[in-house]
């Protein structure tokens, strides 16, 4: 169980596996709460670092990471990464007792989370799918998004711990939930985002002020958050910054896969997918999802 904090002991012995642009600064604010945290990254001079920094440990692999925790948290890369940092004589489940929750942050299948929740269930121990919204600037700030899959008595011993990143977090469902209802999130960031670009596009085309445009638009109907926080640097030619192109590909992948499997449709996100898939030929990769702007003015 989640210890209660007392006498100034940590609230709970938990231990965090991979610290990319997210998961540092998420693995941070635990710390920062007074958790007492254990912390894992495939490059170990990140954990190093952030041990350093942050006052907590770091282990050499998940399985010593995730060793006495009482939850373990991840946020890797992919189904692949997911896998590889719970399976195997060195991922977390090994030394996981029963009784303790593995929470994944991480943005992938519902196939492969339903997969790893009947792997950690077999040895006692709940798994809760918890894929984030909000991006680096929430991780930061400690205002994500969570949206989680599992059972109810995992999700409520896990989900005080997981307010110290949070600004809502919510079960969906049962196992996969919580990616299902990130998809949902993908999908309608996708053609918000496909919108914006092409309102600056037909903006300049017109011969209007930008800046302008938006500070009216913006108080309307058509105002939104991606629009509020990347209408200026879209403006300015700027997107080394926020969620990668490769990764919101990645995720567009995950939907329209799941799209196959239920039978909804999906024509915009496909669409969107294609946009982005021009703007990895454009050489943007690692742009952020805003520079869909980019590929307009590319086409003239």
């Amino acid at each position: 169980m989640v210890k209660k904090k007392a006498r100034g002991e940590p609230m709970a012995k938990v231990a965090f596996l991979g610290l990319g642009v997210m998961g540092y600064p998420m693995a941070g604010h635990l710390a920062a709460k007074g958790h007492e945290v254990t912390v894992y990254n495939r490059t170990t001079s990140k954990a190093e670092a952030w041990a350093k920094q942050h006052g907590g440990a770091f282990a050499a692999t998940p399985s010593e990471a995730a060793k006495g925790a009482e939850i373990v948290f991840s946020c890797v890369g992919n189904d692949d990464d997911l896998r590889s940092v719970c399976l195997g004589k060195e991922g977390a489940f090994a030394t996981m007792a029963k009784g303790t929750i593995f929470v994944d942050h991480t943005t992938v299948s519902a196939k492969v989370t339903r997969e790893l929740f009947e792997a950690a269930a077999e040895q006692g121990v709940a798994f809760v799918d918890a894929p984030i919204s909000g991006g680096q600037a929430g991780a930061e700030n400690g205002v994500l998004s969570v949206m989680c899959g599992g059972e109810q008595e995992a999700f409520d011993r896990a989900a005080p711990v997981i307010d110290a990143y949070a600004k809502i977090c919510r079960l969906q469902g049962p196992s996969g939930a919580g990616q299902l209802t990130k998809m949902c999130n993908q999908i309608a960031i996708a053609g918000l985002v496909q919108g914006l670009a092409e309102a600056l596009h037909f903006a300049d085309k017109a011969g209007l002020d930008g800046e302008k445009v938006i500070e009216v638009i913006s108080q309307g109907a058509a105002g939104s958050w991606q629009m509020s926080n990347r209408y200026k640097t879209m403006l300015a030619d700027h997107y080394t910054h926020g969620f990668a192109v490769d990764w919101m590909r990645k995720d567009l992948g995950i939907c329209l896969d799941a799209a196959d499997e239920t039978g909804a449709s999906l024509p915009v996100t496909a669409l969107v997918d294609q946009f982005y898939k021009d703007v990895q030929k454009l050489g943007g990769g690692r742009w952020d999802t805003s520079s869909l702007l980019k590929r307009l003015q590319s086409l003239g």
